[in-house]
């Protein structure tokens, strides 16, 4: 027996030249082939490092035991902890009895009657894990054995029993968990469900991701009362500068569904393509080009809306627009110019067919940056564009566009008045081809030219007191026609065409030159900014006069305002007066709040065209949206959200809910309803879903954007559009 602090080290190299086994102790004792050490025991045995009260080890068998308040560490991942451990040096095992593991990184611990780890491999026995603290967890799950891997830190859990407090919530034969954070191959969160209409809704997806450059995620699911389909997605980074997704899509739906709903396809299909890549050029040519280039593809298909609304249960996470845009960028920019190919290809959900509608396939531009002469005073640059304006059926029109501005600026006055004088040159073809649909005869090839001149005059002003600072800023901008000619289907439509009236008819389709009146704009606006440099006000007002329309020469009237009122409060307002109406064309309010844990917004929208209205068409737009939470403390937040449309008198969207959060758990509430477009056979329709969402995340195993945990949908209500 040691009375002072000694040290000894055994080494077994042997019989096992890559295992040693260093024993620190207060006293120890040999006898034999046994080493007994008792007293502050400390053991290192290759990256585990023990403590212990007392130990034994054989040097004959291997084994090294230890007893009492174990301590167990490897590496900086986790820790062991027991009352009995035993280490078998020629079997490579390692034997804990109780046994506890915490992993520190995720700080998910396992307490369990027994655990045996062989290599990198655990085998544990009836034991409960959670990410709660260990003394009273909020949640946790039982099981009768569980096996995982220290290597790729994957648990496996057999007849899982998960507890919220000690209520049993939830049980599954299986569940397996990574407790890393790198991607890796496995199962996503699942997503359950129950509909009134659509039965019972389950979803699973499995991620594969077996190399780092690629990835894979399967979403099947299946709807019990209405069908069954599926999502993938497909995702890449080919190179350091380039990336993409594809995901494609299916659905079937179930004969008695289908005929109870009246939809226009039994079966629901597209698919998405994404696309980026930043130095497109140089990496696909070969070259080694200075200017910067690029290639965007956002390519969709899809045979209706319900593709969307069916890639997954919470509709209101999709954007339903009831038209889908499908657009390829192409771009090489250098300091002085910029070329670019786009290709936009628009598919009308609320159509059967798009053989009618108008795409731009493609359009070329060129684009001259600006140039200064004469010590920066005039300015020059130049912009060309051709549109390929295509469609299956019909007429269609290549269109090319030539803008030449050329500015002449300067300062007078000890540069307290800018003055500029603008010069624009424009000219557009139409190349017609294809069938005609109307009967006023056939579109004859032509240009349009024109000139016309913008002088401009502006002056801004600041001064600074005590509180703030105040800036003023006054501008002119006076527009006047020049020259113009004209031929072929510009100057046989021209007059037809202006009417406002007739914008929407065929004949007018390709009709895109609008008249440039002799008016003067002016323009005021003042801005506020407190002493540390932020705003608190800023006001513009602007009032175009027109000297060619005698009798409705003023312009609609602008007032645009952003008040700060206090540093919570904030006061937007965005309106227009029409002087031939006496009315406003446009009114548009928000108010926000923030503080005291409140964020609250409420906002309306009004507009009027003016023009008649009719059983399809309704001239005017009132909107209302609305929001507003509360954070209680750090674990009770509520929220509610409404939306409604005032002209059609129809409820857009409303949800209230809450959420209690823990740190290693949350748990909400929350009714949800979103008015969303479906496509039957006898047009387009809108449709109310209504759900209930609980939510439960168990916190390292779900993260919070992971969505609900369960969602049932309440019976739908069908509105016609």
């Amino acid at each position: 027996m040691f009375k002072l602090l000694t040290l000894f080290a055994i080494l077994t190299s042997v019989l096992y030249a890559a295992d040693k086994v260093e024993i620190y102790a207060t006293s120890m004792d040999s006898k034999d082939s046994i080493v007994k050490a008792s007293g502050e025991v400390t053991v290192v045995y290759k990256d585990y490092f023990l403590s212990a009260q007392n130990a034994t080890y054989d040097k004959n068998t291997g084994e090294l035991e230890l007893f009492g308040n174990i301590r167990a560490n490897q590496g900086q991942n986790y820790k062991l902890l027991g009352d009995y451990a035993k280490l078998n040096i020629a079997k490579k095992e390692r034997v804990f009895k109780p046994f506890f593991m915490l992993e520190k990184e995720s700080k998910v611990w396992i307490s369990a009657d027994e655990g045996c780890a062989l290599n990198k491999d655990f085998d544990i026995q009836s034991g409960m894990m959670s990410g709660c603290n260990p003394n009273d967890p909020l949640w946790k799950i039982h099981f009768s054995s569980s096996t995982y891997n220290s290597d790729d830190k994957w648990l496996n859990i057999y007849n899982a029993r998960i507890f919220i407090y000690d209520i049993p919530v939830f049980y599954t034969p299986y569940f397996g968990y990574s407790l890393d954070t790198t991607r890796r191959t496995g199962l996503l969160t699942p997503a359950f469900g129950t509909s009134a209409v659509e039965g019972v809704y389950f979803e699973q997806p499995i991620y594969i991701a077996e190399q780092n450059w690629w990835d894979l995620e399967l979403k099947p699911q299946v709807r019990t009362n209405r069908g069954y389909g599926g999502y993938t997605t497909f995702r890449f980074v080919d190179s350091k500068i380039s990336k993409g997704q594809f995901t494609t899509g299916y659905f079937k739906e179930q004969d008695s569904y289908f005929n109870s709903q009246s939809l226009a396809n039994d079966t629901h299909y597209g698919h998405n393509f994404l696309y980026d890549n930043s130095d497109v050029i140089n990496q696909w040519l070969g070259t080694n080009f200075k200017g910067q280039s690029g290639l965007y593809m956002d390519i969709n298909s899809m045979n209706d809306v319900d593709y969307i609304n069916l890639s997954t249960n919470d509709t209101t996470q999709n954007a339903t627009s009831k038209q889908v845009l499908s657009r390829v960028n192409l771009f090489y920019n250098t300091d002085s110019n910029y070329f670019g190919a786009y290709f936009k290809y628009y598919q009308d959900l609320t159509k059967l067919s798009n053989e009618a509608t108008l795409q731009k396939l493609p359009t070329f531009q060129y684009h001259r940056y600006l140039n200064t002469l004469f010590g920066d005073h005039l300015i020059y640059n130049l912009d060309m564009q051709s549109n390929n304006i295509y469609r299956e059926v019909g007429k269609h029109v290549t269109q090319t566009n030539v803008n030449i501005p050329i500015t002449l600026q300067t300062s007078i006055f000890d540069e307290y008045l800018n003055v500029s004088y603008k010069a624009y040159l424009y000219a557009q073809h139409s190349k017609f081809s294809g069938t005609e649909t109307i009967k006023s005869g056939d579109y004859e090839n032509g240009y349009f030219a024109r000139n016309y001149h913008v002088l401009s005059a502006s002056s801004q002003v600041s001064r600074a007191y005590d509180d703030f600072t105040h800036v003023v800023g006054f501008g002119s901008t006076y527009t006047i026609g020049g020259a113009e000619t004209k031929t072929g289907f510009y100057s046989d439509y021209e007059t037809f065409c202006s009417d406002a009236n007739n914008k929407s008819t065929p004949q007018c389709e390709f009709y895109n030159i609008t008249a440039v009146e002799e008016e003067l704009k002016l323009d005021f606006t003042q801005y506020l900014y407190d002493s540390a440099g932020s705003q608190i006000l800023y006001n513009r007002l602007a009032q175009n006069i027109s000297y060619q329309n005698t009798q409705n020469s003023l312009g609609e009237l602008e007032n645009e305002l952003d008040y700060q009122i206090s540093k919570g409060i904030r006061l937007y307002n965005n309106m227009f007066y029409n002087y031939d109406q006496n009315k406003l064309s446009k009114l548009y309010n928000q108010l926000t709040f923030s503080g005291n844990g409140f964020n609250v917004s409420f906002s309306h929208l009004y507009k009027d065209t003016f023009l008649e209205k009719t059983t399809a068409y309704t001239p005017y737009t009132s909107y209302i949206t609305s929001s507003a939470s509360y954070t209680y403390n750090k674990h009770y937040s509520y929220n509610v959200k409404y939306n409604y449309d005032v002209e059609s008198s129809l409820k857009k969207g409303a949800e209230i809910g809450f959420l209690y959060q823990k740190r290693c758990w949350n748990f909400g509430l929350k009714y949800l309803e979103n008015n969303r477009p479906v496509l039957t056979d006898t047009g387009s329709t809108s449709i109310y879903d209504r759900y209930i969402y609980f939510t439960v995340v168990l916190k390292p195993m779900m993260s919070s954007d992971s969505g609900p945990l369960f969602e049932y949908k309440l019976p739908e209500t069908t509105q016609g559009l």
